[in-house]
């Protein structure tokens, strides 16, 4: 298979188990996860609705700062894994915003460090009030 063969069957599913670590790291406030998901760098980026994590630093201090629990996700609408060869992978997922009017989106860019495995080098989540067509 080519270095850009996309969605190879277990590469999707080993970030699929990754993102749904990652998931549960949120609701447990378990932070070590959380930190060792992301791409330890002054370049790995989380931009979220109040806050603009530029750099590892930031982004962890925002998880030690976060209250633990389900957060903002009552319901998943969607989620996409996209893989691009062994090494690339963004992760989308569309979700019913808990107890309000509106649609969250959360979207990742995953890379394969030989050395450090899989880490998200990107982040990004938003809400929307409108209900996008799926």
């Amino acid at each position: 298979m080519s270095d850009r063969t996309p969605n190879i069957p277990e590469v999707v599913e080993e970030v699929r188990q990754l993102f749904e670590r990652y998931e549960q790291a949120l609701i447990d406030k378990n932070v070590e996860v959380l930190d060792t998901t992301f791409w330890n760098s002054p370049y790995a980026i989380r931009l979220a609705n109040h806050e603009h994590g530029y750099g590892f630093d930031r982004i962890h201090a925002h998880r030690v700062a976060r209250v633990p629990g389900p957060g903002t996700k009552e319901k998943r609408l969607r989620l996409d894994i996209v893989t691009v060869g062994r090494g690339i992978a963004t992760v989308t997922l569309v979700y019913k915003v808990r107890g309000r009017e509106m649609t969250g989106r959360q979207m990742q860019t995953w890379v394969r460090f030989p050395d450090a495995g899989w880490k998200v080098i990107a982040a990004h989540v938003s809400m929307i009030g409108e209900t996008p067509v799926l």
